[in-house]
């Protein structure tokens, strides 16, 4: 070893004998500190005072220049003991100090973002907090806020009545004070999860409409609403039924074969038949307002919005159609490509959806009209579907129910349990429902059928039986399904008005209600 190798090791030695004595000796103060009183020096009284006097005539960039500096200069201990000073003076309830200031609002605005589980968190942190949450309103606010955004909230206020309590109130009418809608907020959450728990159960009160047709019997189609339900029959007949009376109130007369399906809207229905035409109808006046005549077959489905109408019929061709106005409705483009009759349609802005006899369903640019892709799988001919997002929902007469993922054309799951042809299908975010042609309504968990860990036997909740023959067509919201069969009866399967008392037993609780017509 060098001379020079020597005294740089000895140099560094010695640096290290130094740090660790500084280290030592910033321990024993840390030590001595946590068991001894401080007692300041007094040079550092005598000089605190001036240095204090200065400090304050400087600006405020000055004074934390300074500070910066002060910091830089000392060691890792005195920052905790620096740090452990700053916290609590940088810890500010904000919520408290803003009304404080005349600034009720934003603390209001802050807190109204939270929700169900923390606005009770932030009800218990003070007396403040409370007082903001109470004379804000915030749970109204909350309530308001879940009924804008969730259909099921919606329907709630609308059918317990709860809703008149919210938004702008009814004039002359006192509002309800804070602990209205605090007390509130629970029983809705508690009816929700009756609600929830008779679908899961199939506990439900039944009203039963017989429609009595006078020559053939069956309900081929139907679409409702709060006020009424609208059906066509095998009678050639369109029938509106009071929901309140469950009376029909009007019949439409104009075609020669069987009414196979419809839909309306605000202003008008439209309906195809056995007869080959589409029928277009004043909702208000009942009038016959235009007829279409295109295809030379039966008029199997049709869907309509925003202007554009899709028909398909057993002649095995689509037609998609402009609708200017309810008198002026234009073909604008004719697809062909299925081998069999065309059961059923359903369309967005992106994708028109087709299914056939010929076992395939068949993906269309609503746009261009052009075609895009054949979804195969089925093992025989497709009788219905519903298309939403990316997802298509199929029923067979395979007596199968297939998922598909519309944009790759992969089947995610197959639903197996129906015994017969699968003829009507409809999903929403949380349930599939399906009726086939062994006269049974089923309720699928859709969560658990796009998972492909969840084993097959929990996929159905419920099997409802009560249709004497043929499930033709159905439609489900949050509380209830509609449906139609060959049985010439339209079932409305009621899961909220369930009493309370009834909800415990262990069978569905059933309330008919007859009417002839």
């Amino acid at each position: 070893m060098t001379s020079v190798e020597s005294s740089m090791e000895i140099s560094v030695v010695g640096e290290d004998q130094q740090e660790r004595k500084k280290v030592e000796s910033v321990e024993a103060v840390a030590s001595t500190s946590k068991t001894e009183v401080y007692e300041p020096s007094e040079e550092y009284k005598k000089q605190r005072d001036p240095c204090v006097e200065n400090f304050q005539t400087w600006s405020e960039m000055d004074q934390v220049d300074f500070v910066e500096h002060l910091l830089s200069l000392m060691c890792h201990y005195q920052h905790g003991q620096v740090n452990t000073f700053l916290k609590p003076m940088l810890q500010r309830d904000f919520i408290s100090a803003l009304p404080a200031k005349g600034l009720d609002h934003i603390a209001e605005t802050i807190l109204s973002y939270l929700d169900f589980k923390s606005l009770c968190s932030a009800e218990l942190v003070c007396k403040e907090w409370y007082r903001v949450i109470a004379d804000g309103m915030l749970w109204k606010k909350l309530i308001e806020r879940m009924v804008r955004t969730d259909a099921l909230w919606k329907g709630l206020a609308e059918r317990r009545g709860w809703g008149q309590y919210l938004f702008k109130p009814k004039p002359g009418e006192p509002p309800k004070n804070h602990k209205f809608y605090r007390q509130l907020y629970p029983q809705i959450i508690a009816d929700i999860e009756r609600i929830e728990n008779n679908w899961r159960t199939g506990r439900h009160t039944l009203q039963r409409i017989h429609c009595r047709s006078e020559t053939s019997k069956g309900v081929y189609c139907l679409q409702y609403d709060d006020q009424k339900i609208i059906s066509g029959l095998r009678d050639n007949t369109i029938k509106i039924w009071d929901r309140n009376t469950l009376e029909c109130t009007q019949v439409l007369t104009a075609h020669t074969g069987s009414v196979l399906c419809l839909q309306y809207d605000e202003r008008i229905i439209i309906s195809g038949s056995s007869d080959s035409t589409v029928r277009v109808w004043d909702i208000k006046t009942a009038e016959m307002t235009n007829t279409l005549i295109h295809h030379c077959e039966a008029v199997l489905h049709l869907r309509f919005a925003d202007g554009i109408m899709v028909t398909c019929s057993k002649d095995r061709s689509i037609a998609v159609w402009d609708m200017q106005s309810p008198s002026e409705i234009n073909l604008r483009r004719v697809l062909v490509g299925h081998r069999a009759a065309v059961n059923v349609v359903d369309f967005d802005d992106k994708y028109i959806v087709s299914a056939s006899g010929d076992r395939t369903i068949k993906v269309w640019n609503t746009s261009t009209c052009e075609f895009v892709r054949t979804l195969n799988g089925h093992k025989r001919g497709i009788a219905c579907l519903q298309y939403r997002d990316r997802l298509v929902v199929s029923g067979s007469s395979d007596n199968t129910i297939r998922l598909w993922d519309i944009e790759c054309g992969a089947c995610l799951r197959v639903l197996e349990g129906h015994e017969e042809l699968v003829r009507c299908i409809r999903f929403d975010n949380k349930r599939i429902v399906s009726g086939a042609y062994d006269g049974k309504i089923k309720v699928w968990d859709l969560a658990a059928a796009l998972d492909p860990r969840a084993p097959a036997g929990t996929l159905c909740l419920r099997t409802l039986v009560e249709h004497s023959g043929r499930v033709f067509r159905l439609q489900f919201d949050e509380f209830q399904i509609v449906s139609s069969s060959h049985d010439d009866t339209i079932l409305i399967w009621d899961f909220l008005n369930v009493p309370v008392s009834e909800t415990s037993s262990r069978s569905p609780s059933r309330s008919y209600t007859y009417v002839s017509k």
